[in-house]
């Protein structure tokens, strides 16, 4: 065991948590006082000052001055989504894009990390369909090639995230570039298929670089002609 103080330190806050998670000590009880605690753990009034202090940070406890320091309720888990209803602006669309390209590139790039000949062949699958799809089929399939790339990260969290914003994450940026590029404008759906083959391409050779890279182009090309 470790004998340094943040060891020690790390011991201290996981006795007092699982004290907390099981109920010993109810939010708004007072924990322990320092002499208490330097006397069960075997540690200094220093290991105890920098637990409590975690557990401060990792707002488990508060500290009033002169009264001590009491447990806070443990939060709630919750689950994370989206709600593409609450996208409605041109700067809410711009957003999005932003936000997919920091989740998206980095999932094509784990997809090529991890790609296995059952992921490859699904994101193939999933490249072939999107090139047959009829105009209105187009975002269906579109947003099933990038569903396809999350989950060839074996990272469930990817797939949830697209999950909870849905095919409304095409179809929203889709509804505001006007006829030049709709799903029915020959040159714009060959050049938005390119750059789809590309991420599929990278992710299939696992080449994390060039996925990552081509999912930006891809993402990039579409938030820059939404932006103009």
């Amino acid at each position: 065991m470790s004998r340094t103080p943040g060891g020690l330190a790390t011991r201290v806050v996981s006795g007092l948590k699982d004290r907390v998670l099981a109920g010993e000590l109810a939010p708004g009880t007072r924990l322990p006082s320092e002499a208490e605690l330097i006397e069960t753990y075997g540690v200094s009034r220093t290991v105890v000052r920098e637990a409590v202090g975690q557990l401060r940070a990792e707002g488990l406890v508060e500290t009033h001055q002169g009264r001590g320091s009491f447990v806070l309720a443990v939060p709630e888990p919750s689950t994370f989504s989206l709600e593409s209803s609450a996208i409605r602006t041109q700067h809410d669309v711009l957003a999005m894009l932003d936000f997919r390209l920091g989740v998206e590139c980095e999932a094509a790039a784990l997809a090529a990390r991890a790609v296995t000949p059952e992921t490859a062949e699904a994101v193939r699958t999933a490249l072939a369909q999107l090139e047959t799809a009829a105009p209105e089929d187009a975002v269906e399939a579109d947003f099933a090639f990038h569903r396809a790339i999350a989950a060839a990260t074996g990272n469930r969290f990817y797939v949830d995230l697209l999950a909870s914003l849905g095919p409304m994450m095409i179809m929203l940026p889709r509804t505001r570039l006007g006829d030049a590029h709709s799903h029915s404008e020959a040159e714009h759906v060959a050049r938005v298929q390119r750059e789809h083959a590309q991420v599929a391409d990278a992710v299939v050779a696992g080449d994390t670089e060039t996925a990552r890279a081509a999912m930006r182009v891809h993402l990039g090309n579409t938030r820059r002609r939404l932006a103009r």
